[in-house]
This record gives structure tokens, sequence and C-alpha cells, in this order.
């Protein structure tokens, strides 16, 4: 076991130092001249969970003219790690290209096992929506961004409708949770595991590291726990009217196999919800360089033409 939390430690890590490279690439050259200037808010409770406060960092333009969409970024770290200050400069990037940005803080498993984690960013997403007049904010138009895990997440905030339940009890109680538009990078679309033999049945391979990340996340362990498993993964809450989708996904991803953004594209593609996915072929969970600024900058494109109608 100590092995295996070493090289979900060494993970979470990586991802919080790959997104931290993602900042300042955003700006590309030709729209410099259109970037707003930008005011920042750290630490804003925006709800409660088992009693505590919960709070998420905020970016957006000075002095916008009218009101703005809104993204949220969801941070990585198998539901158990990692910061929402990681994203300190992103956010300010993308409130700079005409959006009102939040970075979300969530509870982390094993203490709090799922969906505590679902409910806090569907809250931050209602804050949001119940704070639109002050924010600038329009409020029927809300997307989410993150990796991995944030990606998982990010995910469940465009498919799940308040009828499918885990909304908690955080606040705001009156507004709607679902977004309009989302970028998952690399996160797990199908919680429920496969055997190490190669069932043909979709879901993730439970290999050593994994199934300590499951095993904390829902408190059993993974072979034991299917219902809990189906219950906290995207695929199983597609239907029509969902958010449109852009699914990042490397073809030598060790923890999320790139059949998952497959599997959830067939079942959005029934449900006749628009979006793509890339796969980056020879990529692991995460990638750098050039390939990191284009996927970047796609990301912000996507949201551009859904969010803005541009």
């Amino acid at each position: 076991m100590r092995r295996n939390s070493a090289r979900f430690g060494a993970l979470a890590l990586g991802l919080v130092g790959w997104f931290s490279g993602l900042n300042g690439l955003l700006a590309e050259p030709a729209r410099a001249a259109d970037l707003m200037e930008v005011e920042l808010q750290e630490d804003v409770v925006y709800g409660r969970g088992a009693g505590d406060e919960l709070k998420l960092d905020l970016a957006k333009p000075r002095e916008a003219k009218e009101p703005l969409p809104g993204i949220l970024f969801i941070h990585g770290g198998g539901w158990q790690a990692g910061n929402k200050k990681v994203y300190r400069q992103a956010i300010q990037e993308f409130a700079a290209n005409g959006y009102v940005v939040g970075s979300v803080g969530y509870r982390f498993a094993p203490k709090h096992r799922s969906p505590a984690q679902v409910e806090d960013v569907k809250c931050a997403v209602r804050w949001m929506r119940a704070n639109a007049k002050d924010l600038n904010l329009k409020p029927e138009k809300i997307g989410a961004i993150g990796a991995s895990a944030g990606g998982h997440l990010a995910t469940m905030l465009g498919v799940m409708d308040t009828s499918d339940g885990c909304e908690g009890e955080g606040g705001c109680a009156e507004q709607s949770s679902k977004v309009q538009c989302v970028v998952n990078y690399f996160g797990p679309t199908n919680l429920v595991v496969r055997d190490l033999e190669g069932s043909p049945v979709k879901g993730l391979i439970l290999e050593d590291a994994v199934r300590g990340i499951l095993t904390n996340f829902v408190g059993g362990k993974p072979e034991e726990s299917a219902d809990l498993l189906r219950m906290s993964s995207p695929v199983t809450y597609v239907n029509k009217g969902d958010a449109p989708m852009l699914m990042f996904q490397g073809t030598k991803d060790q923890l999320v196999p790139y059949d998952q953004v497959l599997e959830l594209a067939a079942a959005l593609t029934k449900a006749g919800i628009p979006g793509r996915i890339e796969l980056i072929l020879g990529a692991g969970h995460g990638w750098g360089g050039n390939e990191m600024k284009r996927t970047q900058a796609t990301a912000l494109e996507f949201f551009d033409q859904h969010l803005k109608g541009s």
C-alpha cells in the first residue's frame, strides 16, 4: 500500500506541474489587443460541505460592458489531492479573453467519499448562477474544464440533470447545476472496473494504483462496488440535451484507457450531442510542449464556439 500511495502521490504532483505549465500559453499574439484587464479574488466562499466552508478563486474582467459567459476550472488529483491555486494564472488568462472564471476547491476522499466531490462542484455552478448579477455573468452560459479527476467532475456537470441527484446541501438549491460546455483532459468516464485479463466490458483496468484511488473514492473494493462506481460515472447519465464536449486523451495513458472516450463518444452520438474527441498518439496521463499549447488553445476556441457563439 505504501508503494501504491507513493505512485499516486507522484502522479498527483505531476498533474499539478502539468497544468502549471499551461499558464501563460493562452493569450495568442493575434488576440493580445483584445485582452481585458482582470481582477482576481481568492478564497471566495461558495457553499458548505459537511459543515466546512467551500471556496473558489475567481477571476473576471474589471470593466466588461455586458454580462459574460462563465467557466469553472476543476483540478485533478484522484479526488483526494490537488489545489485550486494551480489554476491561478490560467483563470486570469481565460478571464482576459472575456469570461467570468472560477477555480474550485472541493472536499477530498477518503474523508469525504463520492458523491461529495460532485456535490461540491455542482454547488459552485449554482453559486455562480445565484450571483450572476454581481459577477456580471450570463447564467445560461457556463462551461467546465478539468484534467484527470477534474475532467471527470467537469463531465459530470455536463451530463447530470437535477433529477439525477447528487445535488447536496451546499446552498443555492433553486439554481441549476448543469453546465453548457465541457472540456475534459483524460478524465475517466466509466469507473466500473474490468478484470486484469481484459474483459470486453469497458471500464477501468484494475491495476494497483487504480484500485487504491477507487477504493478511497467510493469506500469499498472496486470489484464489489459496481453500483457506486456506476452512479459516479458520466457515461451513466448521457441523454438528449447534455453539454457539447471536447475530450483529449492519450493512447498510452496507464490510468485511463483511451477507449473510455470512445465509449462516451458513442453515447453522446446516440443522444445527438455535438463535440469531438482528440486522441494524442503515444501520450500518457498528460503531455507538454507544443502539444500542450495547442490543446489549450483548442479548448479556448471550443468555449468561444459554444458559450459565445463565435
